[in-house]
């Protein structure tokens, strides 16, 4: 009986220290199951457009846009634009990288708010109004892309939120009412409620194992409580 004292006493004060984050554990597990990743990325909202490939003549030789570069680039890519323009991305080691027009020559990076904008209403589908843009510099829990980024935000009412790339042009980001709700069940699922991504964390270890503890616990009284019932 002495094991079963034990035991006892470990389910039943270890399963109050943890309850609560087990109650989140299952609660935010539901919620994960019951919506698919895709929606919650808002993939069903990027609008299908058909991209014209680029003409190889077109596209200039990297000497010909060398006047714009303030070192050696380590990569060039070639895109079309949302107005069927040729774009040229160019990245650098240490340095921000660059959009340019391939036709007119003309540096168009950091974007400016209209570009933002159309490039965001060309990327979502049914886009509706826009309700607001604003210039993100720094990273937080909504998003840790690339930075400056345009956060254009859409009248609808999945609370939908486009991030564009101000150096890229790209579309890096698409977050919704339903995206914010599961990173904030999965801070509370990983017990990371400041930056909401580290899932080693020394606390989560702690009660994990507790939760572990008091599951073992429930175990090894199972065969007492049962014969104490049929008693």
């Amino acid at each position: 009986m002495r094991i079963a004292a034990a035991a006892s006493w470990l389910h039943k004060w270890l399963a109050l220290v943890v309850g609560v984050q087990v109650l989140f554990w299952v609660t935010s597990g539901l919620f994960f199951a019951l919506y698919p990743i895709e929606r919650v990325r808002s993939e069903h909202r990027i609008a299908e457009a058909a991209v014209t490939p680029l003409d190889p003549r077109e596209l200039p030789a990297p000497a010909e846009l060398a006047a714009f570069f303030p070192e050696p680039p380590s990569r060039i890519a070639y895109e079309r634009g949302v107005r069927g323009e040729a774009l040229a991305i160019v990245e650098f080691a240490d340095r921000a990288p660059m959009l340019i027009d391939v036709a007119t020559r003309r540096l168009l990076s950091p974007l400016d708010e209209a570009s933002a904008r159309a490039i965001a209403s060309t990327y979502v589908a049914d886009a509706p109004a826009i309700r607001s843009a604003t210039l993100v510099t720094q990273e937080s829990p909504e998003y840790r892309g690339a930075l400056p980024a345009w956060r254009i935000a859409f009248e609808d009412a999945e609370g939908l939120a486009v991030f564009v790339a101000a150096d890229t042009g790209r579309v890096t980001a698409r977050r919704s009412d339903l995206w914010r709700a599961y990173d904030a069940l999965w801070a509370l699922h990983i017990m990371d409620w400041r930056d909401h991504e580290d899932f080693n964390n020394g606390l989560l270890v702690a009660a994990s194992l507790i939760s572990l503890i008091v599951v073992i616990a429930g175990f090894v009284l199972f065969p007492y409580r049962l014969r104490f019932t049929k008693r």
